[in-house]
């Protein structure tokens, strides 16, 4: 794996579309394989949400970038809840329907955004890796995406003026630059594998996961929080 797309200052507008489509592919054929109890399981990444909430919360997420409704406090923590209660009298199969819709649908409508919807196809992808994570399935916050994934997150801290991040990522044949490419900051350091990275962005649990991070504190690195 190469950093090059990680490093691209340039927009690649189709690249969120991208990485919603592959995830598509491959999440939701697993999900229509997994029995009804699958649904009910506790998530560590999100506590509090079932694997359902988890991906009532996309699909609603995503149908709302498709219909262009953004209205106040849109994405909130109660926005949020409300949107998945709105979907509690649908079987699980339903809500698969609607995931598997948005990850069709939005691509375009965030392509067209011009950037400032790109960080909800990275949230989706994070999220698909939550499921794979309580399923216990291979690829959580890694696996084929990882490359535009990795792509988008070097973007997205970029633009966000995050504080900047050298790291050292297992697979990757030259360093990843993550955040403000200013230079006024010493940037921290980060050596361990692409999946941990992307779990400490994203505030996941990092427990048991080996990787050296200096120069900064894991909460600061996370860009959902």
């Amino acid at each position: 794996m190469t950093a090059d797309m990680a490093t691209d200052a340039v927009r690649d507008p189709d690249l969120p579309g991208r990485l919603l489509a592959g995830e598509r592919d491959a999440l939701i054929p697993l999900l229509r394989s997994r029995p009804d109890a699958d649904f009910a399981l506790p998530t560590r990444a999100c506590p509090g949400w079932s694997v359902r909430d988890v991906l009532a919360h996309c699909s609603s997420a995503l149908i709302r970038v498709v219909e262009g409704r953004f209205e106040k406090g849109v994405f909130s923590p109660a926005s949020n809840d409300r949107d998945i209660a709105e979907r509690a009298a649908w079987t699980n199969q339903q809500v698969v329907d609607e995931l598997e819709r948005g990850m069709t649908e939005a691509g375009p409508v965030i392509a067209g955004a011009g950037g400032v919807l790109d960080i909800i196809a990275l949230g989706e992808w994070v999220h698909a890796g939550d499921v794979r994570d309580v399923l216990g399935e291979p690829g959580a916050y890694a696996g084929p995406g990882l490359p535009d994934a990795l792509a988008l997150l070097a973007r997205t801290t970029r633009e966000r003026v995050h504080l900047p991040l050298h790291a050292d990522v297992d697979d990757l044949d030259e360093p990843l630059r993550l955040g403000d490419a200013a230079g006024d900051r010493t940037p921290a350091r980060y050596i361990g594998d692409a999946a941990t990275l992307v779990r400490l962005y994203s505030g996941r649990p990092v427990e048991g996961r080996a990787y050296e991070l200096a120069g900064a504190e894991a909460k600061e690195l996370n860009i959902f929080g």
